[in-house]
């Protein structure tokens, strides 16, 4: 998609179609004006109770008199007070998906002058890009259209440019996790998604290294291997490093730790056909990880940053563990595996192990490690489990100001309990209750002594149904975050 910055009346603006932002409590610029334009068109909607100005409410007027554009479209922007640049990521995302199947080659946004900031262009562009992608890659027909130049009528300013730039950045590289959570597992294997990974590193320079299963065994990831050995495809442990020129005086290398597994079956503990389909998104937190750093290589945060992606295929194959297996982890501590379908939490265990040894000092990982996550937050929040207050406090900042809803868990130490085990140090489920909570816990002591965030993304890394701004399918969850966090350590 081209991107522009216009900085013209809007009124010249030749478009297929004129975007103005039209609020409940208070009377912006561009909505005033092409009011005027239209002869009162926007006051007779809000007046008719057509358009009322909620967020997301659209009302579409073609030929309008007074304006240059094709069309204008009114989006409801909600109360003024109250609009950030997370409603104005959507109502560009919705725009453009309203508008898509309309053939509108290209789409203008009027951008208030009281709203002009590097922030609210970034997050303008982010959702008119954000909204363009259609998880249709492996259509003969793709029926949705698309827009193929966004602009914002707004002051060019450096400002302005600095946001759109990374409005762009931050889009295309969430939408590459998009993309890799909607590759079917026969076309993103564990090999597949390492040498995926392998061509963005090199394409944004940043150092990669794969470990294969040889050098696991040489290490002793007893606890990854064991979940992959069922499948005929072999795991990877992908490292990606972003090194700063300069350096932040702090030492601080921020790790972060996704999640790769490309298909759950659930393995001997198998899971029912109904719905299984969908786990191939069971990669969506190492999508989220490779999409960040694919992010700041180009952004260049003031920290390193250490991308680490344990990913296997669980499956029932005749070589798979079977419940009542003990591994020994990387760590050294024993696992009794009574469970095959709680996996992730296992080749996390030794990815976070592996992340400290090569020098993290901050560790946060993303899985869609549990149902009961989705029982305790639905499909809006992300659960949020720390064993630092300050680190969290820095990451929950970080989502709130990217939009994206993330909300805290409890990690008290009487969870452990629900982990003992008779024969190993440890199992790998702790029962029904508090079931997010205990696999969280479970993380934790991988990750200790290191400040460290566990982000369950289960409920929210797949849109069971298309919203306004956002195609059904992978949302990305997680990748503002990240680059948030890292673009601003404090």
């Amino acid at each position: 998609m081209e991107i522009n910055v216009l900085n013209q009346p809007f009124d010249q603006v030749a478009s297929s179609a004129l975007v103005v932002l039209v609020f409940e409590d208070a009377e912006g610029q561009s909505a005033a004006a092409a009011d005027k334009a239209t002869n009162g068109w926007v006051r007779e909607l809000a007046s008719s109770g057509e358009l009322t100005g909620k967020l997301l409410d659209v009302a579409l007027l073609a030929r309008p008199a007074g304006l240059t554009s094709q069309r204008l479209l009114a989006v409801g922007a909600g109360k003024k007070d109250k609009f950030t640049s997370a409603e104005l990521r959507k109502i560009a995302g919705a725009a453009v998906r309203f508008l898509k199947p309309k053939k509108c080659p290209d789409v203008a946004l009027v951008l208030d002058s009281d709203l002009e900031s590097a922030a609210m262009a970034s997050a303008a562009v982010e959702g008119a890009i954000l909204g363009n992608f259609e998880p249709d890659r492996h259509k003969s027909e793709k029926k949705n259209g698309a827009i193929d130049r966004f602009s914002l009528v707004a002051s060019a300013s450096p400002e302005m440019a600095a946001g759109v730039r990374r409005g762009r950045i931050l889009a295309e590289s969430q939408n590459f996790a998009r993309e890799l959570v909607t590759e079917p597992a026969n076309l993103l294997t564990p090999t597949l998604l390492a040498n995926r990974a392998k061509e963005m590193a090199a394409e944004f320079g940043l150092d990669c290294d794969i470990l294969g299963p040889d050098r696991m065994k040489q290490l002793g990831m007893g606890a990854l291997l064991g979940v992959a050995q069922g499948s005929a495809e072999p795991p990877a442990l992908i490292v990606i490093r972003y090194q700063p020129e300069n350096p932040s005086p702090q030492a601080v290398n921020l790790g972060l730790v996704g999640k790769g597994v490309t298909f759950d079956t659930g393995g001997i503990s198998i899971k029912p056909a109904d719905g299984m389909e969908k786990m191939k998104y069971d990669m969506a937190g190492s999508a989220a990880v490779l999409g960040a750093i694919r992010a700041l290589a180009q952004l260049q945060p003031p920290i390193p940053v250490t991308a680490i992606v344990p990913t296997v295929e669980n499956m029932p194959g005749s070589r798979a563990q079977r419940p009542g297996d003990i591994v020994t982890t990387l760590s050294g501590k024993t696992v009794e595996v009574l469970n095959t379908d709680a996996e992730g939490r296992l080749i996390l265990s030794d990815a976070l192990e592996y992340a400290k040894r090569i020098g993290c000092t901050h560790l946060v990982d993303a899985a869609t490690l549990t149902g009961a996550i989705v029982v305790a937050l639905g499909y809006i929040n992300v659960g949020v489990f720390s064993s630092d207050q300050s680190f969290s406090g820095k990451l929950l900042a970080s989502a709130k100001t990217e939009g994206e809803k993330m909300w805290p868990m409890p990690v008290d130490d009487e969870y452990k309990e629900l982990l003992k085990s008779s024969f190993a140090d440890m199992g790998n489920i702790g029962g029904r209750w508090g079931g997010a909570v205990s696999a969280a816990m479970f993380l934790k002591e991988f990750a200790d002594p290191a400040p460290w965030i566990h982000l369950d993304i289960a409920g929210t890394a797949w849109l069971e149904e298309a919203k306004p701004f956002l195609a059904k399918g992978p949302s990305g969850v997680a990748v503002r975050t990240f680059v948030n966090l890292a673009m601003n350590w404090r």
